[in-house]
């Protein structure tokens, strides 16, 4: 399952994320989204765990706790087709 991870610390690094998500079970993979130019945190990230019950688990227990000093926004990553899309005037 793919998580999404919100309000992150600008501290929090790949290696923080997979080790708060792995207490609740195996962590295939985890990213803070980084800005290309600067290579500074966006302030979010995404985990992916093998196990959707652990999955669940991570989600339920970790939505709302304070990370770094933020409440993380934690919930189950939506395909980039469900999000609106957002319209820009550049």
């Amino acid at each position: 399952m793919n998580i999404y991870v919100g309000n992150l610390s600008w501290g929090v690094t790949d290696e923080e994320l997979e080790q708060v998500f792995g207490e609740f079970g195996t962590v295939d993979s985890a990213n803070v989204i980084k800005d290309r130019e600067t290579g500074r945190s966006k302030g979010f990230g995404f985990v992916e765990m093998e196990n959707d019950e652990e999955a669940e688990k991570a989600i339920e227990d970790l939505n709302g706790k304070s990370l770094g000093g933020r409440d993380l926004k934690v919930n189950q990553a939506r395909p980039k087709e469900d999000r609106p899309r957002q319209n820009r005037s550049w």
